[in-house]
């Protein structure tokens, strides 16, 4: 007897999904995203604003963009995402539907549904497509990785009390610790 076959879900499935309903795709899997709660959402408000007040301050041509902001990492249509923040400094790769290509810097904040999700499918994909950067902040651990993928083979790690310097611009600090005060 045969196992049935695994359904392959493509982007049009993702914009077939009922107002308001969330989902990635990888590799044609559609994986349902539960709602942020209030730390993931003042963590992503936060960094959102600082970032955003770096690049202005600086006359920097990249945008930030919270989600849900459409990345489509890969020309085909299976893999999907909306990462928590995207900083994008390739204006030719944002469309009227989201970003065509990979963001220069990737946020996730983890929550407890999406922990696998961002340190090992989100980590692998982001380097393939060529993510510069790819922070993966984590309130329960209160610890961030670091993955600059164009010079480093090993994620770095800090707490949320350590100041972290940006690899896309050398002279940003961030302090997640100071974000929540």
């Amino acid at each position: 007897m045969a196992l049935p076959k695994k359904r392959t879900y493509t982007i049009d499935d993702i914009y077939a999904l009922p107002e308001g309903q969330r989902a990635e795709l990888f590799d044609g899997q559609m994986y349902m995203m539960a709602p942020p709660n209030r730390i993931h959402q003042e963590l992503v408000n936060r960094l959102c604003q600082r970032i955003t007040n770096h690049i202005d301050s600086k006359g920097s041509s990249c945008k930030v963009y919270p989600a849900p902001f459409a990345v489509f990492l890969t020309e085909d249509d299976t893999n999907y995402v909306e990462p928590d923040i995207s900083v994008i400094c390739d204006k030719n790769k944002l469309t009227d539907k989201g970003c065509d290509g990979a963001p220069d810097w990737i946020i996730e904040i983890v929550s407890p549904s999406s922990s696998k999700r961002d340190y090992l499918t989100k980590s692998t994909k982001y380097e393939a497509a060529g993510v510069r950067e790819y922070w993966i902040v984590d309130p329960d651990k209160q610890r961030i990785t670091i993955y600059r993928y164009e010079v480093e083979a090993a994620p770095m790690i800090a707490g949320f009390e350590q100041p972290i310097q940006s690899g896309i611009f050398s002279d940003l600090e961030i302090t997640i610790a100071d974000l929540l005060k």
